[in-house]
């Protein structure tokens, strides 16, 4: 309970920069949360689809490939999905790969969706706790000038104590948000990586086809 009082207290003479980075952080967070969950089901939803799609690409049923692909919205069948298209017409490999390589781009801007304001609102917390202290220690030497000279230490020493809890609570947001945006990213590019190598090895299967038509 002592410790509830104190962050109380030491939130409420933080100041009135102390409701923007609180607001800040939370979205920070909410941000985090829901990037974390939608990685995470993408992820398992590629493992599902690779290992199912894995073996019809080895037994060469590319048509079982396609169908099972049309029915899924995971971001492995939207890669995949563009190279099976152009595999009717296509005359060389890189044709299939370049179609890849736009089902890639099209995928990759909703995995990365949102993932860089994380890092934005570790600096904007951090710019705001500065801001906040400026002000206070302005108001404190302001107030100061104007008091008794007996009493001029204890209030000044009172003022920048005060003032200075907008810095650490910008700090407080921004370590967690940085270290939050660090895992996501983390995760991202894995996630990202894995997509790649699974297209890759889809393209070698195709061709291995493909070759002996030639």
């Amino acid at each position: 309970m002592d410790t509830f009082n104190s962050l109380v207290a030491f939130f409420q003479t933080g100041g009135m920069f102390m409701y923007p980075i609180l607001f800040v952080l939370a979205l920070g967070i909410a941000i985090a949360i829901e990037r974390y969950i939608v990685i995470s089901k993408s992820q398992l939803s590629m493992r599902r689809m690779w290992g199912k799609l894995l073996p019809l690409l080895e037994s060469r049923d590319y048509n079982a490939a396609v169908s099972m692909m049309s029915r899924s919205k995971s971001q492995l069948s939207i890669v995949l999905t563009y190279g099976f298209n152009r595999l009717s017409t296509a005359q060389r490999r890189d044709d299939i790969e370049a179609a890849m390589e736009e089902g890639m781009m099209e995928v990759m801007p909703s995995l990365e969706a949102r993932t860089h304001y994380l890092a934005t609102y570790a600096n904007i917390a951090t710019l705001m706790g500065l801001l906040g202290t400026i002000i206070g220690l302005i108001q404190a030497f302001t107030a100061v000038a104007n008091a008794d000279p007996a009493e001029k230490a204890d209030l000044l020493s009172a003022s920048i104590s005060v003032a200075m809890n907008t810095t650490a609570f910008g700090l407080i947001a921004a370590i967690p948000l940085l270290l939050m945006h660090t895992v996501i990213q983390t995760k991202t590019s894995k996630l990202i990586d894995n997509l790649e190598m699974a297209s890759v090895k889809c393209l070698n299967l195709i061709t291995i086809k493909k070759k002996p038509a030639a």
